[in-house]
């Protein structure tokens, strides 16, 4: 049962934010809806005051720019970003991850900063964004700042948001040369939430050795966490499958998962292990083709 709230609907996102800092202390934000209603519903979450962002136009974007990189707006749709054609040529990582994320219904009506605000350590959009290297910026009544992504959940549903601060933009830095990422996430369900889920991003010299490797893994903690011990064994290395198998065991070592009805702690770090031994290898292979 949902309790009784005062329902607010801002024209412009001045005015959303002043209704923020009027009602930091007891309101929730809700754009898409497809999350926050559920745990309401389940009460779960209670609020005196919800406003509604969805109606903002003005956060319902998508640009990109060789300089400035991509920039989604927060209330842009997850279907908008599955269905772009910037986004496909650019990040094509992101259009796979789309098609991965719930159901058409739910594409059609969520949004991408509602998903990255929810932080929901299931989610399929930050692992996607932070190997990306992505940040977001949030805004105030007192102002805008950015916070990369790595760096912006804290906890399970808990992130490096103040009070009153509201997410306005997605932005991703232009892709490097010979740069390429992969998502996996393994389910029981289609369209379900992974048991668990694995990005790699890997960039590669002309030589083919490995300058960076972002590798990011999803509901293997109370957060989407960057498995550094896992960049590390393969950075500055000619990447070969047997790089690839260590790369995984490190990753399923430093994953802190929790078990449940759907899989053991172990079943998910052995998950863990063989999703981004097989990412690594599907980025490094993606990335070699690049130019």
């Amino acid at each position: 049962m949902i309790h009784d709230f005062t329902y607010l609907q801002p024209g412009s996102v001045k005015e959303a934010l002043a209704m923020l800092a009027e009602h930091k202390d007891d309101c929730k934000v809700i754009c898409g809806g497809q999350s926050l209603l559920i745990v309401m519903r389940q009460g779960l979450v209670q609020t005196e005051y919800l406003i509604d962002i969805k109606g903002l136009n003005e956060l319902n974007y998508i640009k990109y720019d060789d300089k400035g990189g991509l920039k989604i707006g927060a209330t842009t749709t997850h279907r908008a970003i599955e269905k772009s054609d910037v986004i496909a040529k650019k990040y094509p990582v992101l259009v796979d991850m789309e098609h991965k994320l719930a159901s058409i219904q739910v594409r059609n009506w969520g949004t991408i900063g509602g998903n990255l605000a929810h932080a929901d350590s299931a989610g399929d959009p930050a692992p996607v964004l932070t190997a990306l290297n992505a940040t977001v910026k949030v805004g105030s009544a007192k102002g805008e700042r950015t916070i990369p992504l790595d760096e912006f959940y804290t906890d399970l549903f808990e992130t490096a948001m103040e009070p009153g601060e509201l997410v306005l933009e997605v932005q991703v830095p232009a892709p490097a040369p010979k740069t390429a990422t992969a998502y996996q996430k393994f389910n029981l369900l289609e369209s379900d939430q992974g048991i668990v889920a694995v990005a790699v991003s890997i960039t590669i010299d002309a030589g083919g050795t490995c300058k960076e490797a972002r590798i990011v893994l999803g509901n293997a903690a109370s957060t989407s966490i960057r498995a550094k011990n896992a960049e590390a064994v393969l950075v500055g290395k000619k990447l070969t499958d047997a790089l690839f198998e260590k790369a995984g065991e490190a990753a399923s070592q430093e994953c802190e998962p929790v078990g449940d009805i759907h899989a053991s702690e172990e079943y998910r770090r052995h998950l863990i292990g063989v999703l981004t031994r097989r990412m690594a290898k599907a980025a490094f292979e993606q990335a070699k083709k690049m130019g």
